[in-house]
């Protein structure tokens, strides 16, 4: 049985990454310190023997004994609200987490993905953005913590891959949504529904003209597994091309829940991406993959989960919030 550490394991995307590691016979290692994940998520994997769970900071000394064969770092926070919460952690975990998990694949022998993030091309001047394009990001602005930290991420693993000979992937994800999304985490999708579930008109940013592609996290896991055991060492975007306005997207939000509420409209948030759209064409050629769940479907499943969660789940609202993601 091989064994695989999945970062960032109690998340909305590391738990599922260890539901899959499980279903494909893995045996996994989760790890995360909690500041933005839930053990909730992981909660039904305790009792299996080939599961176990590290309570720890990729931002200090990783020590995993055994042998390792892969490594999936997804410790960060993803959330605006988080990463503007807490600025200096996560730019901490894009350098000083991703510098310790490289050193424990070169250690192990292990091969490891990173996951970095459509952030990395800022405000896009292309458009839809393929990997060849390097970005147009504001390093001091507000998003800064999150977008420099990711590309910092992708530089140093690749130094790795060029100077060590450390087996690397780097996987750019574009927004994806699922069930275990947090309802409060100021997300496009759950700060719609969360509205729409608490009869609260729906918060727009800017006209809601700027756009999004959503890609369903089955899919983005498909995604990451078939880059992870792919020969691929160079990034690769992994999201949904299906593009449509944060507007048209309330839109959705509002006819799924059959919610009667309004629009409000606040200004646009600073360096708020304008468009955001991948193209996956090196996905599809070099990883046989694209995406099956098609938004309505996804947004159905979604809205179900969140509709089983409690009346007390719906009431805790973010602080503060923007769909600038």
């Amino acid at each position: 049985m091989k064994r695989i550490l999945i970062t960032g394991a109690a998340g909305f995307l590391g738990s599922h990454l260890c539901d899959r590691a499980i279903k494909d016979r893995y045996h996994v290692i989760g790890m995360d310190n909690l500041i933005t994940g839930d053990l909730k998520n992981i909660e039904h994997l305790f009792p299996l023997p080939q599961f176990e769970f590290y309570h720890h900071d990729v931002t200090k000394f990783i020590h995993i004994p055994g042998n390792l064969d892969y490594i999936l770092h997804f410790a960060s926070p993803a959330s605006p609200i988080d990463y503007l919460k807490i600025p200096i952690q996560t730019l901490k975990v894009g350098a000083m987490g991703t510098h310790n998990c490289l050193g424990l694949a070169k250690a192990k022998g292990a091969r490891i993905l990173v996951a970095s993030t459509s952030e990395v091309y800022g405000d896009p001047l292309i458009h839809p953005q393929t990997e060849e394009y390097w970005g147009h990001v504001n390093p001091v602005g507000p998003r800064g913590v999150y977008d420099e930290a990711k590309r910092y991420m992708e530089s140093i693993t690749m130094a790795y891959h060029t100077f060590h000979g450390v087996e690397t992937r780097i996987i750019r994800i574009f927004n994806t949504y699922g069930p275990r999304m947090r309802l409060n985490d100021g997300r496009a999708l759950p700060a719609f529904i969360g509205q729409a579930l608490r009869g609260e008109n729906l918060t727009l940013f800017g006209d809601g003209s700027q756009t999004r592609s959503f890609c369903y996290v089955d899919d983005l896991v498909e995604g990451i597994y078939r880059l992870l055991l792919s020969n691929y060492v160079m990034p690769v975007n992994v999201g949904n091309p299906d593009e449509i306005s944060l507007k048209e997207f309330a839109e959705e939000v509002l006819a799924l829940t059959g919610n009667k509420v309004g629009i409000d409209y606040k200004p646009l948030p600073e360096d708020d991406p304008k468009q955001r759209r991948p193209d996956i064409s090196k996905a599809k050629q070099i990883l046989g993959w694209q995406p099956r769940v098609n938004r309505k479907e996804g947004l159905k499943i979604t809205y179900e989960y969140f509709k089983s969660l409690s009346p007390e789940e719906w009431s805790k609202k973010p602080k503060e919030f923007n769909s600038i993601k």
